[in-house]
């Protein structure tokens, strides 16, 4: 039995690992600071220059007081007024009411059903012709389900069309309140049983809060397959970093993933159990998408049923104009926006004060 669970962790640690150099662009971490070196944060209330950043992490950027706008204390007198000026429409009025309360969305058959179809066929089918080599992931020894792929987008041209589906891209610039830029998927055939945790630790944004997330069924979802779980609520709850559970850049160097599991995961749980949070679990049909905050505190459910499959696309998305960086692994990854007239390093100013400097 140890030997599965060791098993899923190092398939979980290989795809996480991949995701950290995806967010590097395959580049080594000084090479990405030479080719982003002018890039700043144009929208932020504290733009910063990244050039001058040594290390990727939370607490080397200034605490920020940009929010999105149903992040903000009268983000519902906003909708009011957006609705009033015709700016939105009644549904999306409501859509952004229940973010700003719960974190999330679920839209009912939002994908239809032959997309759906046609999409995982030629996931399949790159599967069959070796351009897509998936790991085993194995549970248990009768698990007979592939592992997962990160980014098949790049490789499957209808999984990309569905990443840039405009229903999808509207809902996530809707709610961030600039235009989305597709960044990320990760395609499943099983249920992943990941500990709860944020996004918000493996894809940061400066400002905070700049990223969404949604996860689209691709078949009907099993009650024993190991759905979804998620916290409604838990996006209000404060961002938790590396920094702030003590993993520091070496730690992470060193033990990989191993110092998030021993570190991060014990911290979320405490999380969960300090708030008294109901999780809900996400019983979908196939076409159903859920979407998701930065920070709303989500996982995989356990597999009471192993022979269940869960297939399920999962995407992220940036706003245009702000920085994104992988927190745990310090690695800088793309500046969505302008770039002309950007600030030489030492442009910022050297009085911004910091997150704090120690772990809490």
């Amino acid at each position: 039995m140890m030997s599965r669970v060791v098993s899923q962790a190092a398939g979980l640690a290989r795809v996480l690992k991949a995701a950290g150099r995806t967010l590097t662009l395959g580049l080594d971490l000084k090479a990405r600071k030479r080719a982003i070196r002018y890039h700043y944060a144009p929208k932020a209330d504290i733009p910063i220059d990244i050039g001058c950043v040594e290390v990727f992490r939370a607490e080397n950027f200034p605490d920020s007081k940009s929010q999105p706008w149903l992040d903000q204390p009268d983000a519902l007198v906003q909708v009011e007024r957006r609705l009033a000026r015709r700016k939105i429409t009644a549904k999306q009025a409501e859509i952004c009411r229940f973010w700003h309360e719960h974190g999330y969305y679920v839209a009912r058959g939002a994908i239809d059903p032959a997309t759906i179809d046609a999409t995982w066929a030629a996931y399949e089918d790159a599967i069959t012709r070796g351009d897509l080599i998936l790991s085993q992931e194995k549970a248990a020894d009768d698990d007979l389900h592939p592992g997962r792929s990160l980014n098949p987008h790049q490789t499957v041209g209808l999984i990309d069309d569905l990443l840039k589906n405009p229903a999808l891209l509207d809902f996530c610039s809707l709610v961030l309140g600039r235009k989305a830029i597709p960044f990320q998927t990760i395609a499943s055939h099983k249920g992943s049983q990941q500990s709860e945790h944020s996004d918000s630790i493996h894809m940061t944004t400066y400002p905070l809060g700049y990223l969404a997330a949604c996860w689209v069924a691709m078949e009907d979802i099993h009650v024993d397959s190991g759905p979804l779980v998620y916290y409604p609520g838990s996006h209000r709850w404060p961002y938790v970093f590396s920094h702030d559970v003590g993993i520091s850049p070496s730690d992470f160097q060193e033990k990989g993933y191993a110092a998030y599991a021993e570190r991060y995961e014990p911290a979320m749980r405490r999380a969960v159990e300090e708030h008294d949070a109901q999780k809900q679990h996400f019983i979908a049909r196939k076409g159903d998408v859920l979407f998701w905050h930065a920070n709303l505190v989500h996982g995989g459910s356990p597999r009471n049923a192993i022979q269940h499959s869960r297939k399920a696309l999962v995407h992220h998305y940036f706003a245009e104009g702000c920085i994104c960086y992988h927190d745990l692994a310090a690695s800088a990854s793309a500046v969505h926006g302008p770039t002309e007239n950007f600030p030489v390093c030492g442009a910022s100013d050297a009085s911004v004060v910091k997150r704090a400097s120690a772990p809490a």
